[in-house]
């Protein structure tokens, strides 16, 4: 298992998996919350829609019992002040989240007639038999009134007071459920209050089914639970398969890296894809590093060789003239062998240097003035002149006095009669020339001359102590400390070596 997700294929698709999922639930849950509430509303307006039609009745003038509430799926309360249940649908049985759980609405008195209307005809008919009953009549009446204004009274206290035959403009809503005629449901309950002349305030519940809300829910549910596990396999699939088609270069790619590795062929290449992405980049610069440690290789390779070669000839002389001496001591050529075992020591200096370059060695960051070195380098030479401009540079001292005086050493190896060294500026950069009067080098060699061992005139370059190498360490010195070394012909016809190096920043 640590192993599968161990790749980039795998933790792609898991990544792209998980970050879908995520999405999806948080988008499922706002479409049902959504559809929750907007279902709930509709059920909500439609009951209040109907209780104000049933309010509207009643503010009409229409009393509890003549009104019409046999809409089975729609239960109904009416609701006196006092909280007597005044009426219900017909096939009420059951009901919650109302003000009351009645469902048998209780027998309702006679109307009171409006004060300055007159009594009713029953009334009138008792005043000839008893007025002593008339007047508790109207003793009655007095107390309905005062009932009445009882009830107003605390629609006060309660709120905004309700005019005769006035229809509260706000409802509430409340959730509950009812049983109608044996079925058994869920219902978005309104309530609304209205003001019935003569008789007080009425409290209407009129429910308004959550049944569609509740299917509705239901089957995007159903719907989501099935369709979500078969939108992330897919979206797994897919990052699957598209993943493993751009991840195909990048294991091409690897595994011709472990078969260069097993082999040591350095020769060899990855493939690079042809398209321009990252994957492709990548191959190029496989590529291009394949070639630059190749090259690095035979160059290490070329150097040992030549190296053992270098060393061979002197060693060689070196132990022939001891062998002799060890046998004829009066044989012994003792110049020759200290000539030897000089070139040998400058030859194993050349290579511990060559070496420390190579490994990327940095000059130190001392200040060295140009002009002072080259007057030094070029003291107790024959036939060199100085004319030098005092400019500092940062570096080696050692390491840039050994580039003069490889340049010197060359110039006069090959010179007829005179070297000449300026040291002048050029913008940043203090210039370096030092020219001779020999031959020059012909121009399909001015790189060549830069490599190591390399010898335009091996006879007499190894009769005269040269090993190839002075130049080579030259050009290496001037590359570490940011300038440049390059020949061209001299004035005076001979070769010209141009060293720039930049100028030392200036101190605080």
């Amino acid at each position: 298992m640590s192993r599968l997700f161990g790749s980039v294929r795998a933790r792609a698709t898991l990544g792209a998996t998980l970050v879908v999922a995520v999405a999806l639930v948080a988008a499922g849950a706002a479409v049902l919350l959504s559809l929750y509430s907007n279902l709930t509303e509709q059920a909500g307006t439609e009951a209040e829609r109907s209780a104000r039609a049933v309010a509207a009745d009643l503010a009409g003038g229409k009393r509890a019992d003549q009104l019409s509430l046999d809409d089975d799926d729609r239960p109904v309360q009416v609701v006196a002040d006092d909280g007597t249940l005044v009426a219900a649908s017909e096939n009420l049985e059951r009901i919650s989240g109302t003000g009351t759980s009645a469902v048998r609405p209780q027998e309702q008195p006679p109307a009171t007639a409006d004060p300055g209307t007159g009594t009713g005809s029953g009334s009138g008919d008792d005043d000839s038999d008893d007025s002593g009953e008339s007047g508790d009549d109207d003793s009655g009446d007095d107390d309905s009134g005062d009932d009445s204004g009882h009830g107003s009274g605390d629609d006060d206290s309660a709120g905004a007071t309700l005019q005769p035959g006035e229809i509260a403009e706000e409802a509430s809503l409340t959730d509950g459920s009812a049983t109608i005629d044996g079925d058994q449901a869920d219902y978005r309950f309104a309530k609304v209050q209205v003001e019935v002349p003569g008789q007080g305030t009425y409290t209407v519940y009129a429910g308004g089914p959550l049944a569609a809300e509740q299917n509705a829910v239901s089957t995007a549910q159903t719907v989501m639970l099935i369709g979500f596990p078969l939108l992330l396999g897919v979206v797994a699939g897919v990052t699957w398969l598209v993943t493993g088609r751009a991840l195909r270069p990048v294991e091409g790619i690897r595994s011709e890296m472990a078969e260069i590795t097993a082999s040591e062929d350095l020769s060899r290449r990855v493939p690079e894809p042809a398209t321009h992405d990252e994957v492709a980049r990548l191959a190029r610069t496989t590529n291009e590093t394949l070639a630059a440690l190749e090259t690095s290789v035979d160059r290490q390779r070329r150097f040992v060789a030549d190296a053992s070669h270098e060393l061979r000839s002197p060693i060689a002389s070196l132990r022939t003239q001891l062998e002799v001496a060890a046998a004829h001591p009066e044989l012994l050529d003792l110049e020759g062998a200290v000539e030897d075992t000089v070139r040998l020591q400058r030859l194993a200096a050349d290579l511990l240097l060559l070496a420390r370059l190579d490994a990327g060695e940095r000059p130190t960051g001392t200040r060295v003035d140009l002009a002072e070195l080259a007057r030094e380098q070029a003291a107790g030479r024959t036939g060199v002149s100085v004319d030098a401009q005092s400019l500092e540079v940062a570096g080696s001292r050692g390491q840039l006095g050994r580039v003069l005086a490889n340049l010197l050493d060359n110039a006069q190896r090959h010179a007829r009669a005179a070297v000449t060294v300026a040291v002048r500026r050029d913008g940043d950069r203090a210039v370096v020339q030092v020219a001779d009067d020999g031959d020059g080098v012909p121009p399909a060699d001015r790189e060549r001359i830069f490599e190591r061992f390399v010898r335009l005139d091996d006879a007499r370059s190894r009769d005269e102590g040269g090993a190839g190498l002075g130049l080579a360490i030259a050009r290496d010195v001037a590359t570490r400390h940011g300038g440049t070394l390059t020949v061209q012909d001299a004035p005076t016809g001979g070769a010209q070596f141009e060293l720039r190096l930049p100028l030392a920043s200036k101190g605080p």
